[in-house]
């Protein structure tokens, strides 16, 4: 149970820390106030609480598939909120402050929902193993073990993007914002076929040979990138799409931020 507990955990922990230390260190890098980081993670802790002991109600919904639903709503609505911030952020880099109260909301309300979704699961999965004091030690340790891992990996990326030179931060937070992104709508399409409201297909391809999805790798990958060792024609129609929404939205904010700031002949 012990490693059981450390990949699963791992899992969950490790996508809610990412996103984390990358806006934590963009409103670093914009000078802004992080006060939002500790009511978002209040928020995401007590939602994931709710969420939990609430679990038989919500999976019963919808002819029994509420909790694929909700999870993929919450995946979607996080992932409109990073085209928010990531536009903002540029805004707000080209611009000098720029709409900042509307920029630290979306980071708190992107944080909240990802600790929200990767908490529950977490919640649940601890929960299951109160009555099973045999077990209830191994999988304490490894769910230590997981989140240990998880928030160091967030931690090395929180210093990576701070000690990067200026003129590449925000182009690298920017570009870690748009695979995350992307991950966040793969992972929405898997649950919505799960759901069967999107069609279950054949994999077009099967990498778990090069890349293990349950290994330290393949859940880093996860976490970055929404890696799936077999993905559909669907599910990777969907990655493709909400990518080169978000980078074609980062583009056209680059675009006009620059010719606003450009002087007038």
């Amino acid at each position: 149970m012990l490693l059981t507990s450390v990949i699963i955990i791992l899992r969950e922990v490790l996508e809610a820390a990412l996103l984390l230390s990358i806006l934590l260190a963009m409103s670093r890098f914009l000078n802004l106030r992080v006060r939002w980081f500790w009511a978002s993670l209040a928020m995401g802790v007590a939602g994931s609480i709710l969420y939990g002991a609430n679990l038989v109600a919500i999976s019963n919904a919808f002819d029994g598939v509420g909790q694929e639903l909700l999870n993929a709503g919450l995946q979607i609505a996080i992932y409109l909120l990073l085209l928010l911030i990531a536009a903002l952020l540029i805004a707000n880099r080209r611009r000098g402050a720029y709409k900042v109260p509307l920029l630290q909301g979306a980071m708190l309300l992107a944080v909240a929902l990802a600790v929200l979704r990767e908490g529950s699961e977490i919640y649940i999965y601890l929960m299951a193993f109160r009555h099973q004091p045999d077990l209830l030690p191994g999988v304490m340790a490894g769910a230590l073990l997981g989140a240990g891992i998880g928030f160091s990996v967030g931690a090395l990326f929180y210093y990576l993007l701070r000690g990067l030179p200026q003129q590449y931060t925000l182009l690298t937070a920017c570009v870690l914002l748009t695979l995350v992104a992307g991950g966040m709508t793969l992972q929405a399409a898997q649950l919505l076929i799960q759901a069967d409201w999107l069609p279950a297909q054949p994999p077009l391809w099967d990498s778990s040979v090069l890349v293990a999805e349950h290994s330290v790798v393949g859940q880093l990958l996860y976490a970055l990138v929404g890696y799936e060792a077999t993905p559909t024609l669907v599910e990777f129609l969907v990655y493709i799409a909400s990518v080169s929404v978000m980078v074609l939205l980062l583009g056209w904010m680059r675009y006009a931020s620059s010719k606003k700031n450009s002087p007038v002949a």
